[in-house]
């Protein structure tokens, strides 16, 4: 059980246990190999393991992070904030830009074989495709920007009066991809239960 200590180890380790699994539901189900849709399936595998990545960061950052930041001191801060922030920001945008690619791949793959629910996911969709610009053209400019100030800072260089700014624009971009993340994921999710 040493996998458990790496969370890559142990995210590998998931990863062939799914495959194991799918492999024993084939053959106790019945299904022949041949008569899996290998392509839809891997991609929406891929498209909710993303979105549970990006989502989660999300919410991670808008229900919990961003109050705990605020209590802390600046001392503190200088020393939380380049230490987590670079690496949750990096799973978050990429988690972000993961999701709409294999969401954009299944949408087409879908409904080019006659999928229903397409105006539902096409809405759901276009939301998640502002929520993924708001994350690389808002937040993680302005997150890199406040990182790259408290590193500095840290070493005694002063923070820059627009670093508050920063904080505020990236804090409110968050908020609208919250917002917007309940009803992506409805529209979504609702998607294959509507004709």
């Amino acid at each position: 059980m040493k996998f458990l200590e790496s969370p890559m180890q142990t995210m590998s380790v998931g990863f062939a246990l799914a495959i194991v699994l799918m492999m024993g539901y084939l053959g106790m189900a019945g299904i022949g190999a041949g008569d899996v849709d290998w392509v839809g399936l891997v991609f929406r595998w891929v498209h909710f393991l993303a979105g549970i990545v990006w989502i989660g960061m999300l919410y991670f950052f808008n229900l919990v992070n961003a109050a705990f930041l605020k209590s802390l001191d600046g001392p503190t801060k200088n020393i939380v904030i380049p230490k987590l922030m670079p690496a949750a920001l990096n799973w978050f945008r990429h988690g972000a830009t993961v999701t709409v690619l294999a969401g954009i791949v299944l949408y087409l793959y879908m409904y080019q074989r006659g999928g229903t629910g397409a105006i539902a996911l096409g809405i759901g969709g276009l939301l998640g495709i502002i929520m993924m610009a708001n994350v690389h053209a808002i937040i993680w400019p302005n997150q890199k920007r406040i990182i790259a100030a408290v590193t500095a800072a840290a070493q005694g260089t002063p923070a820059p009066p627009e670093m508050a700014q920063w904080g505020r624009t990236a804090l409110l971009a968050s908020r609208v991809n919250f917002m917007l993340s309940i009803p992506m994921l409805l529209l979504m999710g609702a998607g294959s239960h509507l004709r």
